[in-house]
């Protein structure tokens, strides 16, 4: 018990609790992961009533999914990645997922016209181009939620090594965007230019 008579969970107790629907369970899984969980999802939007949207969203799927957590890895890793899926629904109902896999927030900013034309079966053709690892990491990180720890683990590389691919598969990304977003442009021009012809 703590100094404030509730129950101290370890993990094992936390997630029997949860798959059981104890109520108790559930509220301590989600105090001890809040705040940490909020952070992240600050760092993706504006404002604290959207963060907490997500967040909540995020937990639903947490509780929903419990039962399937099978310690291959750290709880909180896997809470993050659901909350993480979480972000992604968002952006993704909202024209944004390419601003969210794509661009980190110290980047510029991306062009509206590109959020709305790059969307997620462009994103996934043009990660198939990537060389092999710099395609694992940016998938295992943008797309999963893995941190660079978990992937250098998994992939068996140092964490600078996670950092540099995703850095360079993001730029690639970033090239293809671009590129892209000049070819519909250009197509846009030419069937305009042949409506006002007409």
């Amino acid at each position: 018990m703590s100094i404030f008579g509730k129950k101290q969970y370890t993990d094992d107790e936390l997630v029997a609790g949860c798959a059981a629907n104890d109520r108790r369970a559930q509220e301590a899984l989600y105090r001890r992961f809040f705040p940490e969980m909020l952070r992240m999802c600050r760092r993706h939007t504006r404002d604290d009533d959207t963060a907490l949207d997500i967040l909540n969203r995020g937990f639903l799927r947490v509780f929903q999914k419990i039962h399937t957590f099978a310690f291959k890895g750290s709880l909180e890793g896997w809470i993050r990645r659901l909350v993480w899926h979480s972000l992604a629904d968002y952006f993704r109902d909202n024209a944004r997922y390419s601003h969210f896999l794509i661009f980190e927030e110290r980047d510029e900013t991306v062009p509206e016209r590109s959020s709305e034309i790059f969307h997620e079966e462009d994103i996934l053709r043009a990660v198939k181009t990537l060389p092999h690892v710099s395609q694992e990491v940016f998938r295992l990180y943008a797309i999963e939620g893995y941190s660079h720890a978990e992937i250098a683990q998994n992939l068996n590389i140092s964490e600078g090594t996670s950092k540099w691919h995703l850095s360079t598969a993001r730029q690639k990304l970033r090239d293809q965007l671009n590129e892209y977003e000049r070819m519909e442009n250009r197509r846009m021009a030419r069937n305009w230019n042949t409506g006002t012809s007409q």
